[in-house]
Parts: C-alpha cells; sequence; structure tokens
C-alpha cells in the first residue's frame, strides 16, 4: 500500500483527524445514546464495555477518524477505512456513527464525499457493510450512489458474526 488510510482531511463542514488512544473519552460521550445503535447489527454498542471493545478495534485498524465539526470544534462521530484489498484494488469504509445531533443535516454525506474523493486517487472501488437491520445507513449509502452487490456474514472486531448487506462505488461512476 502506498497510500494512507489515516490522512487528516477537512472541507468546510467536516474534518477527519486520524483517531488516538486519547479519544475515548470524548468518542463514548457520543457513543454512548442507544438511539444510535438502534439499527446497528450490535444494539448493546452504547455500553461501555462494549463501545471499548469498538474502539480497540478502531485504533488496532490504522484507518480510523474521529469527525469535528469544523464550525464549533466538536467531535461529531467517527468513520474508518479498512479491509484494503491490493489484488482487487478496493478498500472498505465503515463503522461510522454520529450522533444524534447531527443527524438529517447532510454532516454523512460531507464526510463521505470528502473520504471518497480522497482514496479514489488509489483504488478503483470502495465498499461498505451495512447491518441488514440498519434501514437508516442503507437509505444513506444509496443517497451517494453506492448499490447494493452482496449479502454476508461479517464478524465485527470482537464480536459475534451478523448478517450485512455489501454495497460498492465504482471509481469510474462517482
Amino acid at each position: 500500500m502506498n497510500f494512507s488510510i489515516q490522512p487528516q482531511l477537512t472541507n468546510e463542514r467536516v474534518g477527519l483527524l486520524p483517531l488516538k488512544e486519547t479519544d475515548f473519552e470524548e468518542l463514548y460521550r457520543i457513543g454512548s445514546d442507544p438511539k444510535i445503535w438502534e439499527q446497528h447489527p450490535n444494539k448493546d454498542r452504547w455500553k461501555r464495555e462494549v463501545f471499548q471493545n469498538f474502539f480497540d478495534g478502531a485504533i488496532k485498524s490504522g484507518g480510523a477518524f474521529k469527525i469535528v465539526d469544523e464550525l464549533t470544534g466538536k467531535v461529531m462521530g467517527s468513520t474508518r477505512f479498512y479491509d484494503y484489498d491490493e489484488t482487487e484494488n478496493v478498500i472498505f469504509i465503515g463503522y461510522t456513527f454520529y450522533g444524534t445531533a447531527y443527524w438529517g443535516i447532510g454532516a454523512n454525506l460531507s464526510v463521505k464525499k470528502m473520504m471518497l474523493d480522497y482514496i479514489f486517487q488509489f483504488v478503483s472501488k470502495v465498499q461498505f457493510h451495512i447491518g441488514a437491520e440498519n434501514v437508516r445507513s442503507q437509505i444513506a449509502i444509496g443517497r451517494i450512489g453506492a448499490v447494493k452487490i452482496a449479502e454476508e456474514q461479517v464478524t465485527y472486531f470482537g464480536e459475534a458474526p451478523k448478517l450485512n448487506f455489501v454495497y460498492v462505488i465504482d471509481r469510474d461512476l462517482h
């Protein structure tokens, strides 16, 4: 891999800063809201010990970010690049969540566009795992042009396998 999956990226609305161990408490304050995880495959992620496992996986991935509101400096949530496959020239974007205050205001669209613009300099396809019950995220990913291509069991870091849908965006169609 001749590119970084954890660059610092910013636009006028949001900043993506490489996630650090010291970001746990700040991120957990947002992630401790059960409403965020209602449709997620792991509905208990709002619990501290479950969120700690999620956070540990984010740090170990080497591609995780905290999402910051560029206007206020407040942390909005988290996302990451993961599972780069050099042979297929594809990478995943996912593990994304936002505090409920940032739902429905275009934050996700802004973040995904920035991530796609960056990563499409290096890969030809981006894929997304979306929980089978996560209708909210399925709608959101469809709005940015992703197409469902498969259903598969996904084992999230330190968790049991869960049914996910796989979506893809091709660089040539972006």
